[in-house]
């Protein structure tokens, strides 16, 4: 009989810091057992629990198993495994454990991914009588990829195989091999009896052979991380608020602050957009504003300028290490889905609140977790590791994990299902780097208006718009865009017309004077961009017209402009590009008509 310590099923949450915990294994290595005995063992039950369970047991004449204990598990009762991720909480005298338990299922891994992914520490649990099983490596590989680096090994079931030291041994030996090809390097190795209860809260005289600490000693010598306050700050973007009532006209821009710290007075960027501002408060839920505020803690912020920003973008101070932002990223991800990873085909990839559409580019190379073996596929099967290029539909902002682990994760959705996870190793150029490179440059040294967009709005009684008219060679796409500038004209609108040829021969002068170097189609269009950035920044509606505009056109437009300003046209017959177009006109009979259906559509 184990004697119980001297603790508490009440958590101190004044005196003692807490730890997040997870626990991984093989199924049926008994992960669950060693929860149900941490707590029996720490007096972490709700008082009359354990009597409860058991008294349950024996009217159904059911053997009493210490994983019934956890009130997460009832599924696990009735279907012999557990079914999703369980948190329980129990403390020593050192500190408070929120500890995880990951289902060992092949079926369920994508749950211990988002367990494990908040946890500071493993204990990976492998059944003696069985030995090392192939999800045992796929744990281990799992663990490193994910970063956690304090790890020890439970050697289970002791029991069966007679508390001897030799299988306990080879165990110990060959799993300390295969950590090391992951880079993981395990704390200790302990041979436990979560059922008997040695080894866990108090040391055992069945195994005199084994001198090393027990569990929850284990666990208490277990370093909190350090509150990442001392890493650049980090914040992405959850939403923005603004307040109308009251004469409260605050925009707040609200998030969960993943590193770092900040002040109020701080210049921060926003990246990818790449848009500078200062800090003018920090708002917290049923607080007084605070002067600084840092990781861990969810908070909104008023700046100084009234900028355009969205959620998906990621908050950072000015003067620390920037983020990556890119279309295109080099990853080591781990499969999960029903169906393989493959080409052509569109996934979303959600990495901090950002999320984009996503297809796979090129598989480097895809490695089996259970025996580390690499190999050239043309797809990613379940249960695969891979490193692979990874194109976007758009810009996003990350950290490598080197720099910062928390702004390094994203997880793929695959039919509205979490079916892979990884972590970004390098960015990579896309075609659109270097126009970005230029418009974060340009936004940083951006100097602002006095004027809000919200003022200018309210004046002229609309928002700045970008329309794009296009079609093919012959379409009236001239006529329509004059005949619409006219109209909102009349009516008073701020408004102006551009057609290509007044862009080609005035700021493109330089570029069709090619003699030396031939024109880049990428920089006229980035040009043209940088005029409608101006004219938008004015508060006006600014219509183009330009032949066949593609898709790469578009993409290089919205580096500089934020898509939710722009409206692309196509007038004509059958498109004959892949830019994506948002209204059709099919011929222009009568232009009065059409107009009429365009301001229609863009709300003019």
């Amino acid at each position: 009989m184990v004697k119980s310590g001297n603790y508490s099923n009440k958590r101190d949450l004044v005196n003692k810091q807490d730890m997040n915990i997870v626990i991984v294994g093989h199924v049926d290595h008994g992960k669950s057992t060693v929860i149900g005995r941490l707590l029996a063992d720490t007096n972490s039950l709700p008082e009359g629990k354990l009597e409860q369970v058991k008294e349950t047991c024996r009217r159904n004449s059911k053997p009493f198993e210490y994983a019934f204990l956890l009130d997460a598990l009832k599924d696990e009762q009735a279907q012999g495994i557990t079914i999703d991720t369980a948190r329980c909480f129990f403390q020593t005298e050192r500190r408070n454990y929120i500890i995880i338990d990951a289902p060992g299922h092949i079926e369920f891994l994508k749950n211990m991914i988002t367990g494990a992914s908040r946890a500071e520490a493993a204990l990976l649990v492998i059944d003696a009588s069985e030995g090392i099983q192939e999800n045992s490596r796929r744990h281990g590989y799992m663990l490193s990829m994910l970063g956690i680096k304090q790890v020890c090994v439970l050697v289970n079931k002791m029991d069966l195989i007679g508390y001897s030291e030799k299988p306990f041994r080879r165990i110990e030996k060959q799993y300390r091999r295969f950590l090391k090809k992951v880079d993981v390097e395990p704390l200790c190795f302990i041979p436990i009896s979560a059922r008997e209860g040695d080894n866990v809260a108090n040391h055992s005289g069945k195994m005199p052979w084994y001198r090393g600490k027990n569990v929850l000693e284990v666990l208490d010598s277990f370093e909190n991380e350090q509150l990442p306050e001392d890493k650049p700050f980090r914040m992405p973007v959850q939403d923005v608020y603004k307040f109308t009532k009251g004469g409260d006209n605050r925009r707040i821009i609200a998030g969960t602050i993943e590193t770092g710290k900040i002040s109020v007075g701080d210049e921060v960027i926003f990246y990818p957009s790449g848009k500078r501002t200062r800090i003018k408060s920090i708002e917290c839920f049923n607080r007084e504003p605070l002067s600084s505020i840092g990781a861990g803690w969810a908070a909104g912020f008023t700046v100084t300028e009234q900028i355009y920003v969205k959620r998906g973008e990621i908050m950072c101070r000015a003067n620390e290490l920037k983020p990556k932002a890119t279309g295109r990223m080099l990853v080591n991800l781990f499969w999960l889905g029903k169906n393989p990873l493959v080409k052509d085909k569109i996934y979303y990839l959600k990495l901090g609140t950002a999320k984009v559409g996503m297809q796979l580019e090129e598989i480097r190379s895809v490695m089996d977790a259970s025996n580390l073996v690499s190999r050239k596929k043309e797809q990613v099967d379940r249960n695969e590791v891979a490193e692979c290029i990874l194109t976007l539909d758009r810009h996003i902002a990350f950290d490598l994990m080197s720099d910062i682990a928390k702004t390094s994760r994203f997880v793929i959705v695959d039919d509205y299902e979490i079916s892979g996870g990884g972590i970004v190793i390098s960015e990579l150029e896309d075609q659109t780097s270097w126009v970005r490179d230029k418009v974060i440059m340009r936004n940083y040294k951006w100097i602002g208006s006095e004027i809000s967009a919200e003022t200018r709005a309210l004046k002229y009684k609309h928002n700045a718009a970008l329309i794009l008219i296009t079609g093919e060679k012959q379409s009236p796409r001239k006529e329509l865009g004059r005949a619409l500038e006219k109209q909102l004209f009349d009516d008073g609108k701020l408004v102006y017309y551009l057609g290509m040829g007044s862009v080609l021969y005035g700021v493109d002068a330089d570029l069709i004077d090619h003699k030396v170097i031939p024109p880049s189609r990428q920089e006229h269009i980035r040009r043209l961009t940088e005029v409608a950035h101006i004219m938008l920044d004015a508060g006006m509606i600014f219509i183009i017209s330009a032949r066949e505009l593609t898709a790469d056109d578009y993409d290089v437009i919205c580096t500089g402009i934020p898509s939710e300003k722009i409206t692309v046209i196509w007038v004509g017959g059958e498109k004959t590009t892949d830019i994506p177009v948002n209204m059709y006109i099919d011929s222009i009979s009568d232009i009065d008509e059409c107009v009429r259906m365009v301001r229609k559509h863009v709300k003019l």
